[in-house]
């Protein structure tokens, strides 16, 4: 039986990065990959976040669904949009969710933004993980084939496996033709989300993101933490910095107290909707 068929949802986002969110908590059901990537033939999305019944004193247990059935171990802005829903339904302005990537927990400013603790970043090669070892992964010796002044990315895990690209112009690379092969590049076991970045000041950094099982996106958390960290390793900003993408602005802060990685901006709900009920048939035809 599908899990997804004939479920409510609710669309929302987080700087133009699209979420879908489903309750299963109630009902749980098993989702499948093909039926992932037929949900978002349905109703496109760049995450999709099934909330299911907590094991221990949080709000949920959540599984982050990539738009090409592969699964995630955090999304920051996804994290948001749940927060802010969950928050709306109980009223609680301090929440704390299970995730692959651990507990995370959420908190409502006084300014209707959210805040999410995305833990300690994690940069030795083998807990990024990289293929080889590296000894210093703030500078990886990596060049990209046809592309001469793109090499030498920074590699963070903040839940899932990030590449950093330091450049002058963002926007001055087809990070859409670049970023499928080096996603899958063998450096990469489990894949890697890809970051062109270019720090514009002290406190600010610019990023664009490939982001791995969802392509180009207008934005990713987890990237703008990642890059957050690897600038700060580098000496080039502050452990507080605004990051932009294309979407909008991200406060990110790297608490020294704990090097707990905190990140704050705002959601947006589109619609709510229902998957069809045939949308198992389509599953299966994937």
């Amino acid at each position: 039986m599908s899990a997804l068929a004939g479920r409510d949802f609710v669309k929302m986002n987080g700087l133009g990065n699209e979420i879908v969110i489903v309750d299963l908590r109630r009902a749980p059901a098993e989702i499948g990959a093909a039926e992932a990537r037929a949900a978002a033939q349905q109703e496109p999305y760049d995450q999709l976040m099934a909330l299911y019944p907590a094991r221990g004193p949080s709000e949920a247990a959540i599984r982050i669904f990539n738009n090409d059935g592969s699964e995630s171990g955090t999304c920051g802005n996804g994290m948001r949009c749940v927060a802010a829903l969950v928050s709306a339904e109980t009223g609680h302005a301090a929440l704390q969710f299970e995730t692959p990537a651990g507990t995370v927990s959420c908190w409502r400013q006084d300014d209707g933004q959210f805040t999410v603790d995305m833990g300690r970043p994690r940069w030795r090669w083998d807990e990024i993980p990289l293929a080889r070892p590296v000894a210093d992964t703030r500078v990886i010796d990596f060049a990209v084939a046809g592309v001469p002044d793109l090499h030498s990315p920074s590699a963070v895990n903040m839940g899932n496996p990030h590449a950093i690209f330091w450049v002058e112009d963002v926007g001055a690379y087809d990070l859409r033709g670049i970023g499928p092969r080096l996603e899958h590049d063998p450096l990469f076991p489990e894949r890697a989300n890809i970051t062109l970045a270019a720090v514009t000041a002290h406190d600010r950094v610019m990023i664009r993101t490939w982001e791995r099982g969802a392509g180009l996106t207008k934005a990713c958390g987890s990237a703008a933490c990642a890059a957050a960290v690897a600038a700060t390793r580098l000496g080039r900003t502050d452990r507080k910095v605004t990051i932009s993408l294309p979407g909008g602005d991200l406060a990110i802060e790297w608490r020294e107290a704990d090097d707990h990685v905190l990140m704050t901006g705002p959601i947006a709900y589109e619609h709510k909707g229902r998957f069809d009920a045939s949308l198992v048939v389509d599953a299966g035809a994937g």
